[in-house]
């Protein structure tokens, strides 16, 4: 039973042996395609790490040490001066032109787009919210909410719709989807697409009945001529 037992051992030594040697010799037959391929993997590694931590962690400390007199501007609802900056003090255009590819760079992408809408200049808002990456489902879906605005101020209404529905259904939840569903519904009744604005209506109903929305949309629904039971 012992020499079986050592038998075994020794067949499954010799096993790995023999999985040790092939391996070898792959290696040695295509050594320099796998060393190249090692170095490729480490400086590419390497790069990321150091463009995270080397890179842009020191430019978004930065961008945060220059934001900060503009948010507090923007709290005040002095736009101009936000946007600006007030000479001594920085604004978000400032801060997006040297560090837009930062966090905080894009935070002031999303201040600015804000900004311009609050000030009625929609169209100059549109690209700074586009370009706005916020890393947050729900600042997200905010952002386009804020574009559906900017494109119904514009009269176009199409895609005023298309970015309130958007903003609804990017992270559903029972606060943000029904107001932006009621939003995009209410568009659609201005574009004639009624039937739409209905279905709309009634999803608010059927989803969300408790919502600040759903509890009257039956109102909404009886002006379009459906009477609920």
């Amino acid at each position: 039973m012992a020499d079986k037992h050592k038998s075994s051992a020794g067949s499954r030594s010799t096993g790995f042996q023999h999985f040790f040697d092939r391996l070898e010799i792959f290696y040695l037959d295509h050594a320099r395609v796998i060393n190249s391929i090692a170095i490729v993997i480490v400086f590419v590694v390497g790069a990321y790490f150091g463009y995270k931590y080397l890179y842009l962690a020191p430019r978004n400390k930065r961008a945060a040490s220059m934001i900060f007199k503009a948010q507090q501007y923007f709290g005040e609802d002095s736009l101009q001066k936000a946007l600006y900056g007030d000479g001594n003090n920085y604004g978000f255009l400032q801060v997006i032109k040297r560090y837009g590819d930062t966090r905080v760079g894009h935070l002031a992408k999303y201040y600015a787009g804000v900004c311009y809408l609050r000030m009625g200049k929609f169209q100059e808002a549109i690209p700074y919210l586009k370009s706005f990456d916020p890393g947050d489902k729900v600042i997200q879906a905010e952002d386009y909410g804020l574009l559906g605005d900017a494109y119904m101020e514009l009269g176009q209404t199409d895609k005023g719709i298309s970015y309130y529905k958007k903003a609804a259904y990017y992270n559903p939840n029972d606060l943000f989807t029904p107001f932006y569903l009621k939003r995009a519904a209410l568009a659609c009744e201005k574009a004639g697409r009624i039937q739409e604005a209905i279905s709309l209506y009634q999803e608010i109903k059927r989803k969300y009945p408790l919502s600040a929305e759903g509890r009257d949309i039956d109102k909404y629904l009886a002006r379009l001529g459906v009477v609920q039971d």
